[in-house]
């Protein structure tokens, strides 16, 4: 049973990101359409912007579904470093329940508004604004399953505990890789610094012994 949800999630996700992708690909090609009808041809188009915003609307909660089951959220990862590795499941289970409280009110609030609003249309289109707002519960909706899908995964030890992007650690293999890296060509100038102060040490010798000037 839950290998069975885990693949309907996995696809029902890609299916979410691969629409999120095309949504973007919709508002930036009118967003520049726009620019160019405005700036271009002095003539702005009338629909290209509201169409242009409803797209990035639906991209943006349709994106979400992928972003909460790859862990890919903000976290608070000094929390992971304190909790100690026997308790990380329930730090995980407890919110994955936040997560789902929130998905939640977003997704009976998105029902009612989208209710409300159906009867307005978009402006210079004659399509209901409705279909704008219904991105609202059917991105929530998609991100519960996400979040549920990632939450047994975890119980099952199929991936493990933790946010997956870890800034601190990041940052300190960058430092790492910058000190092995500056630390050969450190090394180099100084040994050129040290060679030139030495040529000139014996070109002083030199000059002295033979009792003429320096150059």
């Amino acid at each position: 049973m839950v290998s069975w949800f885990l693949r309907f999630e996995h696809w029902l996700t890609r299916l979410a990101m691969a629409i999120a992708i095309l949504m973007l690909i919709v508002s930036v090609t009118l967003g520049f359409y726009q620019v160019l009808t405005r700036f271009i041809f002095n003539a702005p188009s009338t629909w290209s912007e509201v169409l242009s915003r409803a797209t990035m609307i639906w991209c943006v909660f349709l994106g979400a579904a992928a972003t909460f089951r790859g862990g890919y959220m903000m976290a608070v990862e000094v929390i992971y470093k304190l909790v100690p590795r026997r308790m990380m499941l329930g730090l995980e289970l407890v919110i994955g329940l936040c997560c789902l409280l929130v998905l939640g009110v977003l997704f009976y609030q998105g029902i009612l508004m989208t209710d409300r609003v159906s009867r307005q249309t978009l402006s210079a289109l004659e399509v209901s604004i409705s279909w704008a707002y219904a991105a609202i519960p059917v991105g929530s909706a998609v991100a519960m399953v996400a979040v549920v899908g990632r939450l047994l995964a975890q119980a099952t030890a199929r991936e493990g505990l933790g946010p997956q992007h870890d800034e601190a650690a990041e940052q300190e293999t960058l430092t790492d890789t910058d000190r092995a890296i500056s630390a050969p060509g450190a090394d180099a100038v100084t040994s050129t610094l040290r060679g030139a102060a030495s040529g000139e040490a014996d070109a002083d010798v030199h000059h002295h012994t033979q009792g003429g000037p320096r150059p």
